[in-house]
Order: structure tokens, then sequence, then C-alpha cells
């Protein structure tokens, strides 16, 4: 990846990466389970978990690297990942739900998102992860 991409396919298939993803995800479905609420089901977890994975290490990159004419990307991105979805998704499948939860679970989700941009935001292997 050169020093002008935010990110790359590459970026995204490594397998640490994804295998973090995988877990995240399969623990947004047993919080489902364990703590179930109006909002909370699997596919929402698939959802938002993927759209997160897709834009919050683009989000720390603008960021860190101070791009600041990307920032209405990186403002974008957390809004689809934290809200967009959410709402599209719940508009349409329980807009009760929608109503309910709205106002409150953007709090868990931005925290989530940002735990995610740091975890994601490097682009190298895992074997280079491990030695900072």
């Amino acid at each position: 990846m050169n020093n002008n991409q935010l990110t790359s396919l590459s970026d995204y298939l490594r397998p640490w990466k994804l295998l973090t993803l995988g877990i995240g995800i399969g623990l947004l479905i047993i919080g489902s389970y364990i703590m179930p609420a109006i909002d909370w089901d699997i596919p929402i977890s698939f959802i938002m978990g993927i759209a997160t994975y897709i834009f919050a290490p683009i989000t720390a990159r603008i960021l860190i690297q101070k791009r600041w004419l990307l920032l209405p990307l990186a403002i974008f991105g957390v809004w689809f990942a934290v809200d967009g979805v959410y709402w599209a998704y719940w508009a349409w499948k329980n807009p009760k739900a929608l109503e309910y939860m709205r106002d409150i679970q953007w709090q868990t989700s931005i925290c989530l998102y940002g735990l995610c941009a740091c975890l994601w935001y490097r682009n190298c292997s895992l074997r280079e992860l491990l030695h900072l």
C-alpha cells in the first residue's frame, strides 16, 4: 500500500484481521442471546460488524495521518457503520425497535467502532504487529 492509499484489498484479506472480525461478530451474536434486546439480532451483528470492518481502518488512517481533506469520508464512515446501517435495517424490519433504541444504541456502537479502528489501523502482517 502506498502512502496515498487509505486501504487496500490485501489489507482487508489479512488472516489476523479476518479472524478478529469473525471473533467480534461471534461475540455480538453470543451477546444477542445473553443480553437480549429488541434491536439486537444476528443480521444486525453482521451488518454493523462488516460496515465497521470496512470503514474503521479508513477513519483511523485519516485521523492519525491528519488527512483533513478526507475528513468528510471519515465522518461518513463513522455515521454509516454506527447509525446509518442500523437505521436502515430497523426502519425496514421493526420501526418500533428503532424508535425505542436509536437514541441509546450509538453510545456502545461508537465505542466498539473506535476500538476496531485502533485494532485494524495497522496495515501489516500479524508477525509485524506483534513485533511492535
